[in-house]
């Protein structure tokens, strides 16, 4: 590892008594075993859950003690985090899933992402923006579609999702699934200290774009009472979401899309003069689709195929394969350099063809090709940053997402992701269910020349991605990192962790990161500048100095929020041994038994 773990304990100690030189705050302690900074992976046998909330990934354990499958108790936590922590998730937002299937030895991946209203174009999305700044609800400057409000609303899809999965490899019936989200919504839970921040920046972000948004008294009522974020400790009840959810346990899937959940979200959407309908709702379903994979270093790497960003982390890899990492120190300006560079190409590539691939067409095989990526890393200086051709809208929010992962005693594994995208979403929420609509639909661009140009219909250039790692041609990890255009950098910040430099799964999550935020989307590709790279405290105080020598505009954030949150298992296909680790940046645990 080449003094990995001494390196990084330098580091992080360093940077802590830096940051508290005037407090002497404490450093890390010391452990029997391991990096300092980082605590022991979590180990079982028969299942095991990690997500961003303790009480999530308990729910998770009880549904696979109780027979269920890990589908079955992603399901569970995914409809739980949507209570305890809608900071990030929810029902009114999509879903992505990675299914390793034991029984069939195959790998299966859903895109759960839904569409914008089919009867909108993109002139009369154009008019209403144009009105909104008329009317001094938007600023005549803004840029893009409104992040707030219902022109950024698209279909929920994770409800779909739900029953696309349980279909195929669910064993308890959806009510025994929702059973324990569904009492912890009427009889309340104690709020989670990020997930209670993550409350109050919501609120506050509520306020500052108040008037794009066309009613907030439903988002009041049902989350700031009193006008109010609920605070850490503060035991949090939905008895609206519990309805809901019953509703959806007695009577499936068309209560969201046909029924009662239906009928109510329409009589909202009419009330606020939305363009969402029924027919919107009745004819949404989610895709089946083939997941790819880059190999690395013994590993293989899969991805879900665009609309979402999964392929940049595939073309980071591919770049990064042209040089040797593993000659480098882990915390060196030289690796660092190397990984930032092969994002801001990786994404260059992403900004001009990724979308919804049933109006255009991907060049995926070039993309992913050996040839490409030889080309790219030519483009790469070891002293001096590409020169910036593209502009980045940032993509999401600090860690708005949420990731989880379960892995059954048989060895089934599930990869999930579910958000509502931009913080708790649009701040609409239909009247009575409980649940916020996705803005998902602000990723889309407005201009026609681009593939992710918005159309009646279309599903959006999406950012939520999970993850799923073979070794040697068996699975191995079924991981993910949430937030934004941070995913497919921490993925394969995580995977050179693990693979380059031998940390356990535990510490490549718990190691400091980067965010490089800048450089190429698919929202509004114009000229701009470099952009930002964000670093956390751990990386090297000479470090940060050589790579704004060679050109990257460095900012030390400690603040965590921008650098996701990462949860993951790994499966010992001889032993069967489970090994899990969760995100020491958010609220959650992994469980196991």
């Amino acid at each position: 590892m080449k003094q990995t773990i001494t390196r990084w304990v330098v580091i992080l100690t360093a940077a802590a008594l830096a940051v508290g030189a005037l407090g002497q705050d404490l450093g890390p302690g010391a452990r029997p075993v391991g990096a300092d900074w980082s605590r022991s992976p979590v180990m079982s046998t028969n299942g095991m859950a990690a997500t961003a909330q303790p009480l999530a990934s308990n729910i998770a354990i009880d549904v696979l003690q109780a027979g269920g499958s890990a589908v079955d108790a992603a399901i569970a936590a995914n409809a739980a985090l949507g209570l305890m922590e809608p900071t990030g998730n929810g029902i009114g937002g999509d879903l992505f899933a990675i299914v390793w299937d034991p029984k069939s030895k195959k790998l299966y991946g859903y895109n759960g992402s839904g569409r914008a209203p089919k009867a909108r174009s993109l002139t009369d999305l154009k008019a209403s923006i144009a009105a909104l700044k008329a009317s001094g609800r938007l600023p005549k400057d803004y840029v893009g579609i409104p992040s707030h409000g219902s022109l950024s609303v698209t279909v929920p899809g994770a409800v779909d999702g739900w029953f696309a999965l349980h279909e195929r490899w669910g064993r308890l019936a959806m009510s025994d699934v929702l059973a324990a989200p569904i009492s912890y919504a009427n009889n309340g839970f104690p709020l989670t200290p990020v997930i209670a921040a993550g409350f109050e920046s919501n609120r506050n972000r509520f306020d500052a774009v108040a008037s794009m948004i066309e009613e907030r008294d439903n988002a009041t009522k049902t989350y700031f009472p009193n006008g109010v974020a609920p605070k850490a400790g503060a035991v949090f009840k939905n008895p609206d979401l519990a309805e809901t959810l019953t509703a959806l346990a007695e009577h499936g899937r068309s209560a969201f899309y046909e029924g009662s959940i239906a009928r109510a979200m329409v009589d909202y959407f009419e009330s606020i003069d939305a363009d969402l309908t029924l027919d919107d709702l009745t004819t949404h379903r989610g895709e089946w689709v083939e997941p790819r994979g880059v190999d690395y270093h013994g590993y293989t790497l899969y991805q879900l195929p665009p609309n979402g960003q999964g392929f940049a982390a595939l073309m980071m890899l591919n770049i990064l394969k042209q040089v040797d990492l593993r000659r480098f120190e882990r915390g060196s300006p030289e690796l660092f350099h190397f990984m930032v560079e092969a994002k801001r190409l990786a994404f260059e590539a992403m900004a001009g063809t990724f979308a919804d691939p049933a109006y255009s067409t991907i060049p995926i095989d070039t993309l992913l090709s050996d040839e490409f990526a030889k080309r790219q890393f030519s483009r790469i200086r070891p002293d001096q940053v590409i020169e910036p051709q593209h502009l980045a809208v940032p993509l999401e929010g600090e860690g708005d997402t949420t990731y989880l992962t379960v892995v059954d005693g048989e060895g089934m594994m599930v990869s999930l992701i579910q958000s509502n995208y931009r913080g708790m979403g649009s701040g609409l929420v239909p009247t009575g269910l409980g649940f916020m609509l996705q803005d998902r639909g602000e990723l889309f661009s407005l201009d026609p020349s681009h593939p992710n140009v918005y159309a009646p219909g279309k599903r959006p250039f999406h950012t939520i991605i999970p993850a799923f790692l073979m070794k040697n041609g068996a699975p191995f990890m079924s991981f993910g990192l949430m937030g934004g255009g941070m995913q497919p950098q921490g993925h394969v910040q995580v995977l050179v962790n693990i693979a380059d430099f031998g940390m356990n799964l535990q510490e490549a999550g718990d190691a400091a990161r980067f965010l490089h935020d800048g450089g190429s989307s698919p929202d509004e590709g114009v000229s701009t500048d470099y952009g930002t790279l964000f670093v956390e405290p751990g990386v090297p105080e000479s470090t940060v100095k050589a790579l704004r020598e060679r050109g990257h505009k460095v900012t030390i954030d400690d603040t965590a929020g921008k650098f996701g949150g990462y949860q993951a298992i790994t499966r010992d296909p001889a032993t069967g041994v489970l090994t899990g680790a969760t995100e020491m940046r958010k609220d959650g645990t992994v469980v196991g038994y």
